[in-house]
Parts: C-alpha cells; structure tokens; sequence
C-alpha cells in the first residue's frame, strides 16, 4: 500500500535559520493560534509551546533541538546520533539506566530521534506526571554524565545498528552512497549514523564536547500536548527548564553545494535478489512559506509532482510501470525532499521485475516525469492530492505525538506555530501550470545523479531482506 504524503512529514525537515532564542523571559506568550496553542520564552532563551487537549488525561512531552548529523565535521560523523544514545546514560543524579526506569515507573512510554537537521526526545505519559518527567529531561540536558565504559558499550550498540540498518541492507546502503556522491561540500553528504571508520575512532570526549557546544537552552524547545493548563506548565518549566544556565551556540558556518555540471554515475555491488535503481535530481527546496520566492514556489510545483507520481494507490507510476502485461518495475516511487536546512532533491526509485533491467526502469522513471512535462497533469489529480493533504492534517489532531511533533517541527524551523496550515493553503493554489513547469525544468541531465544496484550472488541459503531506505532519520 502506498503511503500517503502528510503535511507533518513536509514539515519535518523544512528549513530554518540558526537562530538563538531571545534571553528575556516573558509571562504572555509570543504567539497563539486557532487551535490555542501558545509560545512562551523561558528566561534563559529556552522556547516552551504549549498546546492543550481536555479529550484523554494524557499528555506528551518533547524537546527538540536545532542540531542533527548536518552540523557534525568530517572525522566525527554519527557524534549526534551517538549523543542521542548517551542521553540515556545517566545525569550527576540518576545512575545509567534509571532515566528510562522512572519514566516506565510513571507508566509512560519514551524514545528519541536524529536526522540531517534536528534531535528530538519524548514521553507519552499520565498528564498527571508530566512535572516528574520535566524535572527528569531538564536534568539531563543540563547534567548529561555517565562512565567511559557506558560509551564504550553503546558505540558498540550503533556499530551493529550501522551494520543492520545500512550494511545489511543493499538498498539502504545504495541510497548512502548516492547522498555521498550527489554532494560535495554540503554535509548531507554524511550518513546521520556515521561512517563505520568514524564511529572506530570515537571517544566519550568527542560526545561530551557536542553536547557541550550544542546542548544549550537558545537552541531548544520545550513541547507539551495534551491535558494541561499553559499557565501551570510554563510555571513548571521555569522552575525546571529555566533553572539552565544560558549558553552561546558555535557559529554555523555556510557550506553551500557547488552547482553540479553534468550527470554523475555509480554502480554499487551488495548480495542481493533484485537490482534497484535511485535517481536524485538537484532541485530548489522551500526555504520559506512567507513572502515566498520563484524558487520556493517551484519547491510547493515539486511536492506536488511527487504526489501526481505516487502519492496515494493507484498514482502514475504505479500504473504505468508496476501494472499489465508488459510492466518493467515491481515497484516505484517519487519523493521530493525540497524542506530541510540543507539543499534539495528530488528522487525517482524503482525495482525492475523479473526478466526486467534497471536501465529499463530508469528510462521508465524518466519517462513519466517527461509525459507530465509535455502533457501536463489534470485538475481532477491536483484535486485528489491535496484533498489528501487537507484529510492528513485533521487527522494528525487525533494524536497527542502528531500534534506535539508538528509543533515542535514548526518551531525548529523558525516558522510560525500554524506553519501546516500556511503550507496546505498555499498547496491548495498550486497549478496545473506549475506542476508542467517544474517537470519540464528540472529534470535533465546535468543536474542528475543514477545509483544502480548490481545484485551480486548471496551466501548459500541466505535470503536478504529489502525494505525501503529510511529518510534520514535514526531512532533511538
């Protein structure tokens, strides 16, 4: 079945500045929307967002930071995520382990997550005890300790989640090494759970010293949804939160991707039973939804093909490569990854069927992307996806972690609380037009890179496992 695009998931990655929260601290909320969710700014720069929700006497807690695998340097790659581990290993109070045991004593449930541009940490519980949980995760952003022999058992951990998340998986594995071949001086270049070499070599003072750079209350957030009172929760997380001492952030530095001048290549051989074939084509992203540009317009054109293309079941490359008698592909897929921090892509992929080659799938792929560019799409398809997108939204309201991660997505970007509401708007009013526009514009050659998988023979009685590649993101 194939997965519908929701607005969460766009937003996730959208692009935001470096930007450090203010150091005054405030009792009227810097913003409110329609659904009565409120901002506050803690008095050490901290950000709380603070939605209410009566229906069920629970209630999630989150904190998001403006750092991910995106702001590591070479020779370090995976320290974020690493981190992201190591935060589970105690504080100056609370022994390694005993974080998780207390939060399952108060009957919630936790994880945590890393991608190119963020880190994230949550708990779903009782909103009876959301005052234990804050004083616990103020704790441990603040007072993160545990014993070189904690680290030197959990790198072993992300080692062997490396090896069967990337390197037992030919398909994921390919997809790494075509980021690493599509950029050039953007750190997405970079896996977010690192190069086996760089994990070698770490030591707990890499860990310690990004935690120390980046682990600061101006580049963090503080979200909670559910059954609670704005007022008694910001008084908890200045009691908790704001007892922080401030902290100045690194200065990000630009590292902007060269324009590429001309097709790129790459055949990666890996045990496998089918070929797989990727296709990142450098796109503009979405750097704002407010007072918009040419370029983020085209970004909105963008989302919207890969929607046409195989947004919801039946879509157009489902029908013309998976279907009939004379099918070329198993399966195929389009994803437009324009919202991030760092630069964008557009991505084609597909699975030959039997008796079928990549090339074939490949100049399959192509195709529909060059049928819509001169045939254009029609206002009944336009209608259908973004009639989707308006139905995701709503439903996103039914979960207490949706609401909370859209909140806390929107913020790490530095765009306004209702950003998924701006965004659908502005959605709505894309044309058929536009959507021709961009299919004809954006998809020649020069700005394309093609990773073909090569099967090579498995091991006697073997049979490898082929899920889809995940999109960046590592959870805990």
């Amino acid at each position: 079945m194939k997965r519908a695009i929701t607005l969460l998931g766009l937003l996730a990655c959208l692009h935001a500045g470096a930007q450090t929260a203010p150091a005054s601290s405030t009792l009227a909320p810097l913003a409110t929307t329609a659904t009565g969710a409120q901002q506050f700014t803690l008095r050490n720069g901290m950000q709380l967002i603070v939605q209410p929700d009566r229906r069920a006497p629970t209630a999630v807690h989150m904190v998001w930071l403006r750092v991910g695998s995106m702001d590591e340097v070479d020779g370090r790659s995976g320290v974020a995520h690493v981190l992201e581990h190591m935060m589970f290993k105690g504080t100056k109070k609370l022994p390694p382990g005993e974080f998780s045991r207390r939060v399952a004593a108060l009957g919630g449930q936790e994880n945590a997550f890393t991608s190119r541009d963020y880190t994230g940490y949550y708990q779903q519980i009782p909103a009876s005890r959301l005052a234990d949980v804050m004083r616990l995760e103020a704790d441990r952003f603040a007072h993160n300790q545990w014993p070189d022999a904690e680290f030197g058992k959990e790198i072993e951990v992300v080692k062997e989640e490396r090896r069967m998340r990337t390197e037992d998986q030919p398909r994921a594995a390919l997809i790494e090494q075509l980021y690493a071949t599509t950029f050039i001086a953007s750190p997405y270049r970079r896996p977010v759970v690192g190069w086996m070499s760089d994990l070698d070599s770490m030591t707990p003072a890499d860990v310690r010293q990004f935690h120390r750079q980046w682990y600061a209350p101006g580049n963090a957030a503080v979200v909670v949804a559910g059954d609670v009172d704005p007022a008694q929760v910001l008084a908890l997380a200045q009691k908790t939160y704001g007892a922080i001492s401030p902290r100045a952030l690194p200065a990000r530095k630009p590292r902007t991707e060269p324009v590429q001048q001309g097709l790129r290549r790459i055949d990666f051989k890996a045990p496998a039973e089918q070929a797989y074939v990727a296709l990142a084509f450098r796109v503009p992203g979405i750097a704002r939804i407010e007072d918009m540009q040419d370029s983020d317009r085209d970004g909105l054109a963008l989302l919207v093909l890969s929607a046409v293309l195989s947004g919801y079941d039946g879509a157009r490359l489902e029908r013309a490569l998976t279907q009939g008698a004379e099918r070329v592909a198993d399966s195929a897929d389009s994803h437009a990854s324009v919202v991030g921090r760092g630069p964008a892509l557009f991505l084609l992929t597909g699975v030959p069927a039997a008796g079928k080659t990549a090339q074939q799938v490949e100049d399959a792929l192509r195709a529909e992307v060059a049928r819509v560019a001169r045939d254009g799409v029609s206002e009944a398809e336009l209608s259908r996806v973004k009639t989707q997108w308006a139905a995701s939204t709503i439903y996103a309201r039914d979960s207490l972690y949706s609401q909370a991660s859209d909140l806390g997505s929107n913020w790490v970007q530095g765009l306004p609380l209702d950003a998924d509401e701006r965004l659908l708007k502005l959605l709505r009013a894309v044309t058929p037009e536009q959507v021709q526009a961009v299919a004809a514009r954006y998809f020649g050659d020069d700005q394309l890179t093609v990773a073909t998988l090569v099967p090579q023979p498995l091991a006697a009685g073997a049979k490898r496992a082929a899920p889809a590649p995940a999109a960046g993101e590592r959870m805990h």
